[in-house]
């Protein structure tokens, strides 16, 4: 580790093997929680790039509890966190909406770190019981058009790591990798990001492969499409720019998508909104969301038939229903 550190104190990157070999080493143990901690603090004062992406990505997945869910077409909506906006769970709440749509999600999720209440958070909250078993997951998939992975279940360098995270408090690169290692590898992904210049990073890695995927990024630092000002999304067909009224809504203030200041308020906001009691603002933000996943899914739908699909599932129950089986299951 005293190399690896003098390495970046002097500015230099690491190859995708050698990023490889420090993820696993981390994962499997070698170093101490305080070298760990030294690690993450000061790679995290520079721009990752890509090849060092690549090579904490390959060592997550190599490493992770894999499930596979042949026949189905999967989407994960993920965020990656570390935006500082204490938004409620909009990926989440996107997730059932597009399941109550028809549509299969095999959600990647983790406790709140960086952020005040991660999906995790939210979905033991509201009866969630957290497994890795996969016919117990398939069950979900076939019953509720959703199952949830919880992370720490399936990737052992997320164990080693959480304590140190939660004691750091801010983000680090291991909020980069969480979209990128779901462990049943879905051929769709809709993904928040908490900056365009990682955006762009995520477009390179996804290029040349055979995922389908939309990257999401406010241009004001939100990582997914909050409303409150212009956003990009880069999907395979390129980079676009989208202002608010392209949509035909109004901008949204921050403080009408705020999630609460701890994660049973965080809960309560998040059930509000599913049992279609949540507001204008709320709901526009979500079924944006949703509707930009299930373009994902069907790229030959227009937006407004996309969040009409997205509309339909939230105001007639239907995300409800998705997280009544999930939870009740």
């Amino acid at each position: 580790m005293k190399e690896i550190l003098s390495h970046l104190f002097e500015y230099k990157s690491f190859d995708r093997k050698e990023a490889y070999d420090i993820l696993t080493n981390i994962a499997t143990g070698k170093y101490d929680s305080h070298q760990i901690a030294a690690f993450m603090t000061t790679y995290g004062m520079r721009s990752i790039r890509v090849e060092e992406l690549q090579g904490f990505r390959d060592a997550m997945y190599d490493l992770c509890l894999k499930v596979e869910f042949p026949g189905y077409r999967l989407i994960d909506m993920c965020g990656t966190g570390g935006d500082g906006k204490d938004t409620f769970n909009i990926s989440t709440l996107a997730s059932f909406v597009v399941a109550g749509a028809g549509y299969h999600v095999a959600k990647h999720g983790n406790v709140g770190v960086s952020s005040g209440c991660g999906s995790s958070n939210v979905m033991e909250l509201l009866g969630y019981t957290f497994t890795s078993d996969r016919d117990a997951l398939q069950k979900q998939l076939d019953e509720a058009n959703i199952c949830f992975l919880h992370a720490p279940l399936f990737h052992p360098a997320m164990k080693t790591v959480a304590p140190i995270r939660r004691a750091l408090g801010v983000k680090t690169f291991f909020n980069m990798l969480g979209p990128l290692t779901n462990p049943a590898n879905p051929e769709f992904q809709s993904v928040g990001v908490f900056s365009l210049e990682l955006a762009r990073l995520y477009a390179y890695l996804y290029q040349g492969g055979e995922k389908k995927y939309s990257i999401m990024h406010a241009l004001d630092g939100y990582d997914e499409i909050s409303l409150t000002g212009d956003f990009k999304v880069i999907d395979n067909a390129g980079e676009h720019y989208f202002q608010v009224s392209d949509l035909g809504f109004d901008p949204v203030l921050a403080e009408q998508i705020g999630g609460g200041s701890n994660p049973a308020e965080s809960a309560a906001v998040f059930r509000k909104i599913i049992d279609g009691e949540g507001t204008d603002a709320q709901n526009q933000v979500v079924l944006t969301n949703a509707a930009f996943a299930i373009k994902t899914l069907e790229p030959e739908k227009t937006f407004g038939d996309c969040f009409y699909e997205a509309e339909s599932s939230l105001l007639g129950k239907k995300a409800l229903n998705s997280l009544l089986k999930l939870t009740n299951g």
